[in-house]
This record gives C-alpha cells, structure tokens and sequence, in this order.
C-alpha cells in the first residue's frame, strides 16, 4: 500500500540521516514478510504516492548495510524489495517468487533486471516467466538468499547487519 511505501521511505531517509544506526533491518509482520501489492489497486486510474521502483533504488543505494528478514513469503513487489537489500535471511518456511506473470501482469520494479544479476540468467527466468515460488533452501542454493534459519528471523537479521 502507498502507506508501507511512505513508511519504508521514511524510515530509510531517517536511518540513513542518523549517524548512530549503523544498519537496517526490512521485516514484514505476523511472520510474513509481503505479499506484494493489492491488484485491486491496479484498477484505479491514478495510484498515488511514491513509486515501489523508487523505494527499492533508495535500499539499494543505501551507504549502510540494508537486510531483509523473510518469513512467510515474499511474492511479486515483496520479493523485489528484497532484491534491493544488500543482504537477505530467510526463514526454513518461507517461499519466494513472482507470482504475478500468472495473470498476466510483469514484476514492475525492476525485478526482472536485478533477479538475473543475482541468481543469474536462466534461474531467474525461470522464476520471471512461471510465478513458481521457490522455498527457501533452493533461494539459498541459487544465491537469493544469503542464510536459510530455524530460528527468529528478524534477530538473526539483526546479528548479520551487526556483523557486516
């Protein structure tokens, strides 16, 4: 929603504002990271608010370290935040992908150029034309993500932005 949006952005602004925090950690809520956006939203003539692609450019180019703390699932823009994040932990459970292609809809924030870089060409493809979404072991044997845990995620997130 354009409010997660709004709060990502300013959250990120502040942190990167604050000389103190020396890293970020991105989690969802009640133990699913996102969904990627409403498609009821498609339908209005104008959305307002800031881009996804934007939010994600600003993680990336973030001078202090930014990483993803996946449960649940991260699907469609979900799964494209993550692909800003210099660092990504998932949980054992967790389940990737885009799944919007299944209706006819393309990753519209850069996904289909920053998948690629990262797991490489035919993986991603894969993942860019079929909507499967990988569990969290193959994520890890591609390279989507950095560590598969059993444990809380986001502390496990936490300790590796420390660490970095």
């Amino acid at each position: 929603s354009s409010a997660v949006l709004q709060a990502l952005e300013d959250g990120l602004k502040r942190a990167d504002a604050d000389p103190l925090v020396k890293a970020v950690t991105i989690c969802g809520e009640n133990g699913i990271f996102s969904a990627g956006a409403d498609i009821r939203g498609f339908s209005s003539p104008k959305r307002h608010g800031i881009p996804l692609s934007s939010i994600i450019s600003l993680i990336e180019r973030s001078e202090k370290p930014v990483v993803a703390a996946i449960e649940g699932v991260a699907l469609g823009g979900g799964l494209e935040v993550t692909l800003g994040c210099h660092y990504r932990i998932a949980h054992v459970k967790a389940r990737m992908g885009l799944p919007e292609v299944t209706i006819g809809i393309l990753p519209g924030a850069e996904g289909t150029q920053r998948l690629p870089r990262l797991i490489g060409i035919p993986a991603a493809l894969d993942m860019i034309t079929t909507g499967r979404h990988i569990p969290a072991t193959e994520a890890l044997k591609l390279g989507l993500v950095d560590e598969v845990v059993e444990e809380n995620t986001v502390e496990a997130a936490i300790r590796l932005a420390n660490k970095v």
